[in-house]
This record gives structure tokens, C-alpha cells and sequence, in this order.
């Protein structure tokens, strides 16, 4: 901070009013005004029709590097004598395009200027160009006996410039004039920060799951994909975070209050519907509880509200909602799905993808990268893996003549017939690989995998002890495959099994 000596700066004050300055009240309080609209460390400081320099000594005082214009030479002559010692600069020219070459400024300030501008938008045009980015612009201005600017005119006179206006009443404070006043007296302190920044709709998707099923809407008499299949979905309103709007539409369209620990995120798709803008999606998951079956509660905009299996979603769809969906299956957290302006609104099974997945900060070292199995029969593996890893959200990846392989997240199952097999049977006794388990969400899910599975190859392991065959509380069933491989699906809610 510079210490300034009052004492010895008044010489001139005589030669100005000093905007009441001399007084140590109303010294102290536009201090105290200008601390609270400059920055906390220390910037450069632009004051333009600075007079004799009376606010530059006190933003100089706060430690602030000042460069001071005003038009009189005689004024600027006042003002370097009152800032000497501080370090300021004082240069004679007009504030509309102030002598200050390609130099940029954290802060600008004027005070009673903008009124007396024949252009004042010009000059605030100028002014937000000199300014360093979320640089500021402290204008202080006011309407005296019916001359002067209204604060309403000079915020519309920035508006093309910044969207970010605060606006100080300062009449009401006595002590910055040292007396009362009745008239309008403000300041603005506008940021440099360009209007009109993109926006995004925010929007929520209720994935409701009951077993391997999924609830979908039909929608209707919306204007907007009327006919096709979508999830139970809105937008979130002003004031409202996502977790707040997925637990109000869910309630508005499906009759069923959620507790905000019901649910979880899935995944969030950015998306970009044909000829439209963008829009931020949200993917909640939930599960269905018996006691709060859903309704159709919104029939004027819903023509059928039913339970889907997840693994052979009809394609009558939203493409945005099947995507989501997909992704989800997947194992995907982080989506872009970005059509192009021809492409249809309704999901496309034969369509280009729109999709990419994002992948996440997440650390992976030591993550699964693939797991490679060798099988004595392609054809005949690719049945029963299929299958399974389809039903359990993979989807098919890779395909040559004696492989194929399964995505899901970041991670793979590999199916190869190699030249070198030393055996046509796997014998999980032996040592090496025992058996790969893998989630399900649910008791429910885990009965109807279990009652498909002889159709596609394998035999439930353990009947008499099914299934708790993994110990008491471990809720889990053992397959194994017509080639000897064993795989285990563990209810996710369920205590870790035995080693």
C-alpha cells in the first residue's frame, strides 16, 4: 500500500471541488467503495477523466499501478503534483481514445464521463477493448436536476459488450457526498466478458429397470418424435439441479417418488439433434419397487407407458434415447451422440452411428484391458458367449475368421479357435484359468439368465445348492459350457463370495 500524505496533496484542491475528497469521512467511504470494486492484488489501473487525480491517489494508495488522462493539461498538471511519490502515470488526451498505445488494463474507472461523451457508445465499445480479459469497467454515474445518465441507459449501452452488470445504488450512503441527496447516484461495475455465451438445455432420463426390463413412454401430442418410444424424461428448470429434476419428472410422468438415493447417475450424453442445437442429457438409474408400481401419468402426452427387456429394446425409438441405452449396456459413462442435419429423429438399426464415447480420467493401470479365451469351436462359442455377454450389456466388437470378441467400457472378451490348441475340451481343474464372474443386477435377472441358459449351451453347476451354492448369503449361479468353461453371475447386492 501506498501511504499517502493528505496534508501535503491538498495545494490544489483549492483548484477543484476534489469531489469532497478533503473530507476524511468521505475519503474513507469511497475508499472503501473502490476496495470493494477493485480486484484484491495488485493491477493496472486505467482512470480516465481524472481531474486533479483525486480517485487515482486513492486506488494508488491501495496499491494499484495507475495511469491517470484527462484532457486539460492544466488538470493533469494538478494531478501529477498530488500522485508524486506514488508512481502513477498522468497523460494529457481525450478519454474517449485515451494516448495509451496497445497497453491493456485490469480496471477502468470513470467517474462522471460517460454523460458528458457525445458518443458514449463508441467510447465504451473503445473502453472494453483496452480492457484484459475479465478485466473490469467501474463506471460512476448518476442523473443531477434532470441532467446526467439513468443507470437503465447505461446498462443498455453495455449490454452488446458484457452480460455481467452490478449495479450499485450510491445515493443512499450520505458519507460519499457528505451530505444527504435525493437524485440518482450509482455505480457499474461491468466485467469483460463476452454477451451472449452459448447455452446448453439440460435434460433427464429415468432408466427404471425391474429385472432385465426398462420402462419406455410413448410419446404423443408433443410435436416431437409423437409415436416413438422414449425413456421417462424433462428438462431441468431454473434453480433446479439434475438430481432435483430427474426426481420431479419421474414423479410427473410415472406417478412414482424417488428418493434422491434411489438414484444413480449412468451416464451423461451430450447431444445434437438433427437441424437443432445442442443439449446436455442426464441418465439416471433406478429400481423398480413393487410397492410404487408406475402409471401413464401424463396421458395427454403419453399414448403407452410398458416394461421392455433391455437386451432387445424395440427399435421404434428416439435414436437420442436408444443411444443413451446402448451406451449404458455398454458400460459407457461419457457420450457424444451428434447427428447430422438428414438424419431421421427415430432410431435407425441399419443407420450410421452418431456416437463416441468419451473415456474417463479414471486411472487404468492395472484395469482388465481383454480376456482371451481359446475355444475348440468357434461357431459353437460364439453361441454360448454370445449370449451371455450380449444379455450382460457387451456388445459385439470384433469379428474375424477364427474369433470374435465383446466390448464393454474399456474392456473386451476375446473368443479364438488357435492353430495351437493342444486339447478340444477346457478342463478348469487344471491350473490356469478356473472360471470368470461377472455382475447382475438382481435376483430377478440372474432366474431368467439362469432358465435361458440351456437353450444356448450351459448347465447350471450345483442344482441342489442354487443359489447359495457360493455360501450363505452369496446369491450367485454357476454355468458351465459345452467346452468346460464355467462362468459365474453374482447378484451385485450380495456379500463378496467365499475365496
Amino acid at each position: 500500500m501506498t501511504t499517502i500524505d493528505w496534508d501535503a496533496a491538498a495545494g490544489s484542491f483549492d483548484e477543484e471541488p476534489d469531489h469532497g475528497l478533503l473530507d476524511p469521512v468521505v475519503r474513507d467511504a469511497w475508499a472503501g467503495r473502490l476496495e470493494s470494486w477493485l480486484p484484491a492484488t495488485r493491477g493496472d489501473v486505467l482512470d480516465l477523466g481524472c481531474g486533479t487525480g483525486s480517485l487515482s491517489l486513492l486506488v494508488a494508495g491501495q496499491g494499484h499501478r495507475v495511469t491517470a488522462v484527462d484532457r486539460s493539461r492544466r488538470m493533469a498538471e494538478l494531478a501529477r503534483s498530488k500522485l508524486a511519490g506514488t508512481g502513477a502515470e498522468v497523460l494529457v488526451g481525450d478519454a474517449v481514445r485515451p494516448p495509451v498505445g496497445e497497453r491493456a488494463f485490469d480496471v477502468i474507472v470513470a467517474r462522471h464521463v460517460v454523460w458528458l461523451l457525445p458518443d458514449p457508445a463508441a467510447a465504451l465499445a473503445h473502453w472494453f477493448a483496452l480492457l484484459k480479459p475479465g478485466g473490469r469497467l467501474v463506471l460512476i454515474e448518476g442523473v443531477w436536476g434532470g441532467v446526467g445518465l439513468s443507470a437503465e441507459r447505461v446498462t443498455a449501452l453495455l449490454a452488446p459488450h458484457t452480460e455481467r452488470v452490478h449495479h450499485e445504488d450510491l445515493a443512499g450512503d450520505a458519507r460519499l457526498w457528505g451530505k444527504e441527496v435525493d437524485d440518482e447516484r450509482y455505480a457499474l461495475v461491468a466485467r469483460a466478458e463476452p454477451p451472449h455465451r452459448h447455452t446448453e438445455v439440460v435434460d433427464v432420463h429415468l432408466i427404471l429397470r425391474r429385472g432385465p426390463d426398462v420402462l419406455l413412454a410413448r410419446r404423443a401430442n408433443t410435436g416431437y418424435a409423437d409415436g416413438l418410444l422414449h425413456l421417462p424424461s424433462g428438462h431441468a428448470e431454473d434453480g433446479e439441479d439434475v438430481r432435483e429434476a430427474m426426481l420431479r419428472e419421474a414423479a410427473e410422468e410415472t406417478g412414482v417418488v424417488l428418493d434422491p438415493e434411489e438414484v444413480r447417475v449412468a451416464l451423461v450424453m451430450q447431444h445434437r439433434g438433427p437441424g437443432g442445437g445442442a443439449r446436455m442429457g442426464w441418465f439416471f438409474v433406478a429400481e423398480y419397487d413393487e410397492e410404487r408400481p408406475p402409471h401413464n401419468a401424463e396421458p395427454e402426452k403419453c399414448s403407452e407407458l410398458d416394461w421392455f427387456p433391455l437386451d432387445a429394446l424395440p427399435d421404434d425409438m428416439v435414436a437420442y434415447c436408444r443411444a443413451g441405452l446402448d451406451g449404458y449396456r455398454s458400460g459407457e459413462h461419457f457420450l457424444i451422440h451428434w447427428h447430422e442435419d438428414g438424419d431421421p429423429v427415430a432410431h435407425r438399426p441399419d443407420g450410421p452411428r452418431r456416437v463416441v464415447a468419451l473415456p474417463s480420467a479414471t486411472e487404468r493401470t492395472g484395469q482388465v484391458h481383454h480376456i482371451e479365451l481359446w475355444v475348440p469351436e468357434p461357431t459353437a462359442a460364439e453361441r454360448s458367449w454370445g449370449w451371455l455377454l450380449e444379455r450382460l450389456g457387451h456388445l459385439p466388437y470384433q469379428r474375424w475368421a477364427h474369433g470374435r470378441s465383446w466390448r464393454r467400457g474399456e474392456s473386451y472378451v476375446v473368443v479364438e479357435q488357435s492353430p495351437d490348441l493342444s486339447a478340444d475340451h477346457h478342463d478348469r481343474r487344471r491350473p490356469g484359468l478356473n472360471h470368470l464372474a461377472f455382475h447382475v443386477a438382481d435376483r430377478a435377472t440372474l432366474d431368467t439368465l439362469t432358465a435361458e441358459a440351456p437353450s444356448y449351451g450351459w448347465r447350471l453347476l450345483y442344482p441342489d445348492r442354487h443359489p447359495y451354492a457360493g455360501g450363505e448369503g452369496h446369491c450367485a449361479a454357476y454355468l458351465e459350457d459345452a467346452a468346460g468353461y464355467e462362468v459365474e453371475l453374482v447378484v451385485e447386492s450380495m456379500s463378496m463370495p467365499r475365496p
